[in-house]
């Protein structure tokens, strides 16, 4: 199993949304596919270059996957095990995003920075914030800097903004639309909705309470 490249830089290539590259080592040229953000900042033909590899063994074809730090290709591995993503899409997702913005993102359910991406829909972006959540907050969340889950509520913010609700006001918030039915990723969506606004909420837990309760609606419709 290859994983990990070292030689100089022979050729770029773009095939439709592929971006890849020809990494000649020890007088044998490896094919490489990278995420679009690696593909731009390559350098010029002969320069030296590094990769950490995934590779792909199927029945038809050999395929690797390349990424210029091991964290990055441990987040494709954790992207492509989720049911329905593939390793197109993983590359997707790692090309639009960095990989710290993209465990943010799905550690805070953020499901619109995640549909930016090729290929991401709705669905897909909520089963991956479900099913890795909590996965890449114990995985990256000290070396990432990433916010404890009690803040998520918040996390689309500057701590220190007067627009995100104090603890005590989001845990009434989260407490009565809990009992209201709604599950914790519903709740974080709409509390970082709410945030959004910015001062006009107020702080009383009553105006927050209402304001996501109207956004929950709105996407219940």
């Amino acid at each position: 199993m290859i994983g990990w490249l070292q030689g100089e830089l022979a050729d770029r290539w773009q095939q439709n949304n592929r971006c890849g590259l020809l990494l000649v080592c020890g007088g044998v040229g490896y094919e490489v596919q990278i995420p679009r953000r690696h593909w731009d900042q390559l350098g010029e033909a002969g320069e030296k270059t590094s990769l950490h590899v995934h590779q792909v063994i199927r029945e038809d074809s050999w395929t690797l996957y390349g990424f210029q730090a091991r964290h990055e290709r441990d987040l494709f591995r954790e992207l492509v095990a989720v049911s329905g993503v593939g390793p197109q899409m993983a590359l997707g997702l790692l090309g639009q995003l960095s990989c710290e913005e993209l465990v943010r993102a799905i550690v805070q359910a953020d499901l619109r920075l995640l549909c930016k991406a090729p290929g991401v829909g709705k669905r897909t972006a909520e089963r991956l914030s479900v099913e890795l959540r909590t996965r890449l907050q114990e995985r990256y969340g000290e070396s990432l800097a990433l916010l404890d889950p009690d803040d998520l509520a918040a996390a689309a913010l500057d701590p220190s903004s007067t627009a995100a609700p104090v603890a005590g006001v989001r845990e009434e918030v989260q407490l009565t639309l809990s009992a209201l039915g709604y599950e914790a990723l519903e709740i974080n969506r709409a509390l970082r909705a709410v945030a959004a606004q910015g001062d006009a909420v107020g702080g009383e837990a009553d105006a927050w309470l209402r304001e996501s309760l109207r956004w929950l609606s709105r996407e219940a419709a």
